[in-house]
C-alpha cells in the first residue's frame, strides 16, 4: 500500500513560501544552482517531476524550453495552472496530475531532460520512479536531482548540537545506514496534524538504484546552506559549521546507452 506522499493538505501554505517570501533556499540556493547545471537549450523538452506549485516550472520555461509539470496533488497542480503570470503565452508549460511512477501521457524517448527537486526523499517507489524516466529519455538524456543531504539529515536521526565545553556547534547523527521512514509535519508552527512521509535512504541506496534502473551517475555536488545566524556570541561558529556541513546533495544522471 502506498504510503501518503502528497502534500495536496499544505498546497496553499506551500505556494505562499515560494511566491511572497522574500528568501528561501529554493529561490537563493537551489534555482541558481540548477540553471547553471542544466543548460537549457530552447528547443529542449523538460520533465519537472513532483513539480508543487510550478515554481522551477516557471523559471525554467523562461529560458525558453518547454516545460511538462507532474504532481501527485492536484491541490498543487491547480495553483500552478492559475498563479498570476502562469498563463503568460511565451511560457510552454503544461502540467499533469500523476504518480511519479506513471507517466503513460509521455511517449519513450520524447523528454531532453528531468528535474526531480526535493521529492524524491518523499516518493515511495524510487526505483519504478526512475525506470519511468529512463522511459520517457531520449537517448543520453538527463536527470537532475536534489535532495535534503541523507548523510545529514535524517529525519528524526538528526540535529544541530552545541558543545560548551569545546564552544563548537556540530551535527549529530542517531542512525545513518538503515533505511527508514517518518511522519513530518507539513509546515512546522501551523496545522501540526498536516503531516507527510519522508523516506531516509543512504547515499548507496541512490547509487544502486539509479544504476539498476539504467544511469550512469555523472556528477555529484553538496550545497550549504546561504542563512546566517542574527549576531551574537555564536554567530561565526554557527555560520562556520552551516559551511561545513552541507545539507542539500545534487546528482546527475545520464541514461545508458540501450
Amino acid at each position: 500500500m502506498r504510503k501518503t506522499t502528497s502534500w495536496g493538505k499544505a498546497a496553499g501554505w506551500y505556494s505562499n513560501l515560494l511566491e511572497k517570501s522574500s528568501k528561501s533556499y529554493q529561490k537563493d540556493l537551489i534555482l541558481p544552482n540548477l540553471l547553471r547545471l542544466l543548460q537549457l537549450k530552447k528547443e529542449e523538452v523538460v520533465l519537472d517531476l513532483a513539480c508543487g506549485q510550478g515554481f522551477f516550472a516557471r523559471e525554467f520555461a523562461k529560458t525558453g524550453v518547454k516545460v511538462v509539470g507532474v504532481d501527485i496533488s492536484k491541490e498543487l497542480i491547480e495553483i500552478a495552472r492559475h498563479l498570476p503570470g502562469a498563463q503568460k503565452r511565451h511560457l510552454k508549460i503544461e502540467y499533469h496530475v500523476a504518480n511519479s511512477d506513471q507517466l503513460g501521457f509521455l511517449k519513450d524517448k520524447s523528454v531532453d531532460k528531468v528535474v526531480i527537486v526535493l521529492a524524491l526523499q518523499n516518493i515511495e517507489k524510487v526505483g519504478e520512479t526512475l525506470k519511468e524516466t529512463v522511459r520517457i529519455l531520449k537517448e543520453k538524456g538527463r536527470l537532475f536531482i536534489v535532495l535534503n543531504h541523507p548523510a545529514f539529515r535524517i529525519p528524526k536521526k538528526s540535529s544541530w548540537g552545541w558543545d560548551d565545553k569545546l564552544k563548537t556547534q556540530y551535527r549529530r547523527l542517531d542512525g545513518y545506514l538503515s533505511e527508514s521512514n517518518e511522519q513530518i509535519q507539513m509546515h512546522p508552527g501551523e496545522n501540526p496534524k498536516e503531516k507527510t512521509m519522508s523516506f531516509h535512504r543512504p547515499l548507496q541506496y541512490y547509487f544502486k538504484t539509479l544504476t539498476n534502473s539504467g544511469f550512469l551517475i555523472s556528477r555529484l555536488e553538496e550545497w550549504t546552506s546561504n542563512r546566517e545566524s542574527e549576531p551574537g556570541p555564536r554567530k561565526n561558529i554557527e555560520d562556520s559549521a552551516r559551511r561545513e556541513f552541507p545539507l542539500f546533495l545534487f546528482l546527475e544522471a545520464i541514461k545508458k546507452a540501450q
